[in-house]
């Protein structure tokens, strides 16, 4: 419930953001929050681990490994960071600045060591 809290609290810090999503490989969301402009489809498992194939595929260009992923759609854009076993997912708003989102990272990852523990346990 503790983590639950901060996320949100690292949620409101950006403006536009609309979800922060840590998921396994396999886009089996651990850990999520949200508010109730996030949409649907981006926060589905079946979305979410298409992260793990696109990675793939950029580790394939022989530039090393993918560290993240940003699509920009017309109305919202993803952010995904590998930080495997863990993904962590930030939907936001088209206009929602990006940087601001890729700043979150050093604040989430200290949540890190302790989901992954529960992930690999499991």
């Amino acid at each position: 419930m503790e983590m639950r809290k901060y996320l949100n609290q690292l949620l409101l810090k950006v403006d536009g953001l609309h979800c922060i999503i840590i998921t396994d490989r396999d886009g089996v969301p651990v850990l999520k929050v949200s508010h109730d402009k996030a949409p649907e489809l981006a926060m589905r498992p079946n979305f979410l681990s298409t992260f793990a194939m696109a990675t793939d595929q950029g580790s394939k260009l022989g530039l090393g490994k993918n560290k993240l992923v940003i699509c920009c759609y017309s109305s919202y854009q993803v952010v995904q960071i590998n930080k495997l076993p863990l993904v962590i997912s930030f939907v936001g708003a088209s206009w929602c600045n990006t940087g601001h989102i890729l700043s979150l990272e050093q604040h989430i990852e200290p949540l890190l060591d302790d989901l992954q523990c529960a992930v690999a346990d499991s």
